[in-house]
């Protein structure tokens, strides 16, 4: 095993990136999709948040991709224009690394850089302790969980919502 590495990912990593985004959809419970998406739709979500300027990383093995994770807006209203939601994916084999922690740090850096003020996890599954733990490690508070919003599985979901403030944060404006 090398170094992990994070950098920024480029459109060479979305069949990666995709294959992780297939396998969380497929068999687990942090993202409340039924039908993984394929490549065309992964790179038209890429596209978009490229294109609107949001950070979107990898975390790498040598040239292989373990996980990604980006930065996106929070709420498409005005007034959340400070506010980005971040999504962390890892391969199974790339759990319990510590890469989704790198993958946060380098999001909430680049967030900062570009001037936003708060960061938003919406994890699926109260359950989902991992995801919990690395929001927490990374200065997140828990705001709460939406019991029972999400149905996979022939199971009820809960999502928890944790929240971080960005540079200032709400102490000076934008």
């Amino acid at each position: 095993m090398t170094e992990i590495s994070i950098r920024a990912a480029t459109a060479a990593d979305l069949p990666a990136i995709t294959a992780i985004y297939e396998d969380a959809v497929l068999h687990g419970t942090a993202t409340f999709e039924i039908d993984p998406p394929d490549l065309a739709e992964m790179t038209r979500r890429f596209e978009t948040l490229a294109n609107g300027g949001f950070p979107y990383f990898v975390g790498t093995d040598g040239d292989q991709v373990l996980g990604y994770a980006y930065a996106g807006p929070y709420r498409p209203r005005v007034a959340y224009r400070f506010t980005v939601e971040d999504s962390i994916y890892l391969a199974p084999a790339a759990q319990r690394r510590g890469i989704g922690g790198k993958l946060l740090a380098a999001l909430i850096e680049a967030c900062e850089a570009k001037g936003f003020r708060q960061m938003i996890a919406v994890i699926g599954d109260s359950a989902n302790a991992g995801s919990i733990a690395v929001h927490g490690n990374a200065g997140f508070q828990m705001i709460g969980t939406h019991p029972d919003v999400g149905f996979k599985f022939g199971r009820w979901l809960d999502t928890v919502a944790m929240q971080r403030a960005l540079g200032d944060g709400s102490g000076t404006l934008p």
